[in-house]
């Protein structure tokens, strides 16, 4: 078997962790949500540099009692492919946190949505996926 045998394509180029998280109840608290991108590929960042490419994007919906500000993205970090190197790209590798300004009743909370993205590798890019993300807290 040669290298290339197993070289499929993973169906999510993200995965994303839920992770129980406290807020304070009635102020404004932070949540993080936990994503990471599967070795070997990247992601374009929530600012690319390029209108063309898809920037990476969180989507929550409305959920009683609470109510969410503008998710925070964090800096990418420039990527050059080797067949363009000085056209550099803003991208997600690793490990990557958004961050989700909140002011919650007091009780549990579940906030579902999803993350949309393009993956790449250094070769090319893929069409555009969407990974479900589903953020727990309690705001105490």
């Amino acid at each position: 078997m040669g290298v290339m045998d197993g070289a499929q394509h993973p169906r999510q180029y993200v995965t994303y962790a839920a992770e129980a998280q406290t807020v304070a109840a009635g102020r404004r608290g932070v949540v993080e949500l936990r994503f990471r991108v599967v070795d070997g590929f990247h992601v374009n960042s929530h600012t690319p540099g390029q209108e063309m490419l898809i920037a990476t994007t969180l989507t929550l919906l409305p959920a009683d009692g609470v109510k969410e500000s503008e998710p925070e993205y964090p800096a990418g970090q420039a990527y050059a492919f080797a067949f363009d190197p000085a056209d550099k790209l803003n991208v997600y590798a690793g490990e990557f946190t958004v961050r989700l300004p909140v002011v919650a009743t007091a009780g549990e909370h579940a906030v579902e949505g999803s993350l949309k993205y393009q993956a790449c590798d250094n070769a090319s890019c893929y069409p555009p996926r969407t990974v479900p993300v589903k953020v727990l807290f309690n705001a105490k």
